[in-house]
């Protein structure tokens, strides 16, 4: 009796701090800027469903490159007006409580860093020109972002230098009173990502969502579920961050190949994922896909 007693009172004390796990909430980070189909800025926030929006992309930058971004069909970076109007689209975002981050990078562009020098260049430019730094010429006019996405995918192998453009931004945080500099990536599942290992290794990252697409061998499939626990418990195991999301495809056209049904994602995919300290929820390639095929409101009430 004694010994059920005590094995009676373990299972209270654990059973609680399971349930407060499994039922952790996520939230969904989404890519805007893409698509001028995917609607405006404003109207994306306004649907309530993100917490993050990342505006993608910066995709010119290093090596004395003049730094440039490309909103696709949104609005021309070189015209008269620019991209500046989409300063009211994240003030409106943030107004709402949703982080606005400006993405460098991407999978088409210019980029690269040759140097430590040449990472402090780039993110004196960012802090100056999207962030709470001054410049006349800052390209979504006079909005303060709330910090800086990391979406890596060219250039030389885990270069040394992204470690440095983070911090270098991360130290901005002393001089922006009352509101930090969020750093998120979005690196590949195989561990460790090819770009981006050195910078995640500092520790200064808030959300890490990992592309979970265009990776067979460790995206979710029904043929290849031990390869996506697998990978998804080295990151959250290996990498110091504040939140964990799985990186999946809005839509089945969205990607190659990583997309995942809503009713898997419920049923199998989520309930494994808020099992682990640090899971933060969703985030989606891209806003434009999410309109197509409605995946976030899916799967909004289970993240």
């Amino acid at each position: 009796m004694a010994t059920s007693k005590f094995f009676f009172t373990i299972f209270i004390i654990i059973f609680p701090s399971f349930l407060l796990k499994s039922d952790a909430r996520g939230e969904i980070a989404v890519y805007w800027g893409q698509n001028e189909q995917e609607g405006t800025l404003t109207k994306t926030c306004n649907t309530r469903r993100y917490a993050y929006v990342n505006i993608a992309f910066l995709s010119t930058f290093g090596n004395d490159r003049n730094p440039k971004i490309n909103l696709a069909g949104h609005c021309d970076p070189d015209s008269g007006k620019g991209c500046r109007r989409t300063s009211n689209g994240i003030k409106n975002c943030q107004g709402q409580g949703i982080k606005v981050m400006i993405s460098i990078g991407g999978g088409d562009g210019s980029y690269t860093l040759t140097s430590d020098g040449d990472a402090t260049a780039v993110a004196d430019y960012i802090w100056n020109n999207f962030l709470g730094g001054w410049s006349n010429s800052r390209p979504l006019g006079d909005a303060v972002l709330d910090g800086v996405d990391f979406d890596i995918e060219q250039g030389r192998g885990d270069s040394p230098h992204y470690a440095a453009l983070a911090k270098r931004l991360s130290a901005y945080n002393n001089r922006r009173a009352g509101k930090r500099v969020y750093l998120t990536a979005a690196p590949q599942c195989p561990f460790p990502d090819h770009w981006l290992n050195g910078a995640l290794r500092t520790g200064l990252f808030d959300c890490v969502w990992i592309q979970f697409y265009n990776n067979p061998s460790c995206e979710y499939s029904s043929r290849n579920r031990g390869g996506f626990r697998r990978a998804w418990r080295q990151w959250t195991s290996s990498i110091q961050a504040r939140k964990f999301f799985i990186g999946l495809p809005a839509s089945r056209s969205a990607a190659g190949s990583g997309y995942i049904s809503p009713e898997t994602m419920r049923s199998e995919v989520l309930p494994f994922l808020k099992g682990f300290e640090g899971y933060g929820g969703v985030m989606l390639w891209d806003r434009y896909n999410d309109v197509q095929s409605g995946f976030s409101s899916a799967i909004r009430g289970s993240v």
